[in-house]
């Protein structure tokens, strides 16, 4: 169980509240690891902000995310410098593996850097430790509200949403064609998802798979529930709301079409890799559909060139999916430079020409006039993506951010789960071990 993760963070992040407490120094400029952004914008960027003074600033910024997000994060980065001569940037990037863990240890010694991309798992927690700075002088004009609301914490603005996006289905439209199934769609229900999956296997033959297994992922069962009406599986209160014969039903059913070899089998779903040209089982003919969100539609489509095609999630008595924000800008409630971090947050979620730059990169983004002005440059993935997200939010579902504490609780449930894929639990065992699991986290 890696439930001591969880403690870990807390005692991590609760240390750097208290050193918050205790004393106000400068998180900034303390490592030269990493190159500033220097080069020149293009020529017809916008005005940024205007600075309060002209004193030189170093902002350090960190993210994760694929080598397209980090080169257009840098351009963005130099086209800021360029018009705010006076900033400049220490970038930190990496893959999402350890992002966190390396984050509370940089919380706990006064070390994080002053802008910081932030997941919905751990929102809560970051601003129940007060690290975080408001952001409420955001401008505001032309974002929707109802994404402001999912960084929206106690009233106060903590996180800027970055883009959003859809969650769905892709699959291999070139397989489906030549096999002569009726394809999967936007509006299918849970009978066509069950019907789609016997029709492809019974002719796809013993050595090949219909679906990813990915019932070990929280997003899965997540969807599940929603689309039975039992509601979403985090109250309003910070609870956890399972609903018992709903997670059974749902796992015992994995469990049949695992035993069909509809699912693709234990051994092979380990080693699958989402969006991994040599590991992803749909890219390498392991499996025809797995879930994805619209984001990664560019990242599958270019690693399966004309082979790929999209579908909503199923649905049931109500949809399954759901629109929410990729990621967020946050700013470091430590740092000395919390003005000018705000600052560059605002520039690159409401400045076009910033928009230009950045693209699609973390979703769609948040701002109505950015993305008119660069739809015209849309690349034909681009173009799916938008339409995807606008298939899925006609009946979607509304986003919730993880409660306080719960951001390894997704890890942890993974574990329960694959008892259950290696035929060492029942999903009635593994429900009253997830019952304990939620009790500890509710602690």
């Amino acid at each position: 169980m890696k439930s001591s993760k969880k403690m870990m963070k807390t005692v991590l992040l609760t240390l750097a509240a208290t050193l918050v407490l205790g004393a106000c120094g400068s998180n900034s400029g303390n490592s030269n690891n990493t190159p500033e952004a220097t080069k020149s914008p293009t020529n017809n960027a916008t005005t940024a902000p205007t600075a309060e003074s002209n004193e030189p600033v170093k902002l350090r910024i960190t993210w994760w995310g694929s080598e397209a997000r980090h080169e257009a994060t840098l351009k963005a980065l130099e086209a800021y410098t360029a018009l705010n001569p006076h900033v400049t940037f220490e970038h930190e990037f990496s893959g999402w593996d350890g992002y966190f863990d390396k984050l509370g240890v940089q919380f706990s010694a006064k070390n994080a850097p002053d802008i910081i991309q932030m997941d919905a798992a751990y929102l809560n927690e970051y601003v129940a430790n007060g690290l975080l700075a408001d952001l409420n002088s955001l401008t505001k004009d032309n974002i929707d509200a109802n994404l402001l609301e999912s960084g929206t914490i106690n009233g106060s603005l903590y996180a800027v949403p970055l883009g959003s996006a859809a969650l769905g289905m892709a699959y291999d439209k070139s397989v489906v064609e030549k096999l002569g199934v009726e394809a999967p769609s936007f509006g299918w229900t849970w009978d066509d998802y069950y019907a789609f999956g016997e029709a492809v296997k019974e002719k796809i033959g013993p050595d090949k798979y219909v679906f990813v297994d990915q019932s070990w992922d929280l997003v899965d069962y997540t969807a599940y529930q929603l689309s039975q009406g039992k509601g979403q599986i985090y109250t309003d209160d910070g609870k956890v709301n399972i609903d018992r014969d709903t997670w059974i039903e749902f796992m015992t059913k994995q469990d049949e079409l695992r035993d069909k070899g509809i699912l693709t089998p234990t051994e092979i779903t380990l080693t699958d890799k989402e969006l991994d040209p040599s590991a992803d089982s749909v890219i390498v003919g392991n499996a025809v559909a797995r879930h994805i969100f619209s984001n990664q539609v560019g990242s599958i489509t270019s690693l399966k060139p004309d082979a790929i095609e999209f579908a909503s999630f199923p649905k049931g008595v109500e949809a399954g999916g759901w629109l929410k924000p990729g990621m967020f800008w946050t700013v470091n409630g430590q740092s000395d430079h919390q003005e000018e971090a705000k600052k560059f947050v605002d520039w690159f979620v409401n400045d076009e020409e910033a928009g230009k730059i950045l693209g699609l990169t973390r979703g769609i983004p948040i701002n109505e006039k950015v993305v008119a002005a660069i739809e015209s440059d849309f690349s034909d993935s681009d173009k799916t993506s938008v339409e995807f997200i606008n298939q899925v939010s006609a009946d979607s579902q509304p986003f919730k951010i993880d409660p306080q504490g719960f951001g390894n609780f997704k890890q942890d449930y993974r574990m329960i789960v694959e008892k259950i894929m290696f035929d060492r639990s029942t999903p009635e065992q593994a429900y009253d071990e997830l019952l304990e699991l939620i009790k500890e986290y509710e602690s």
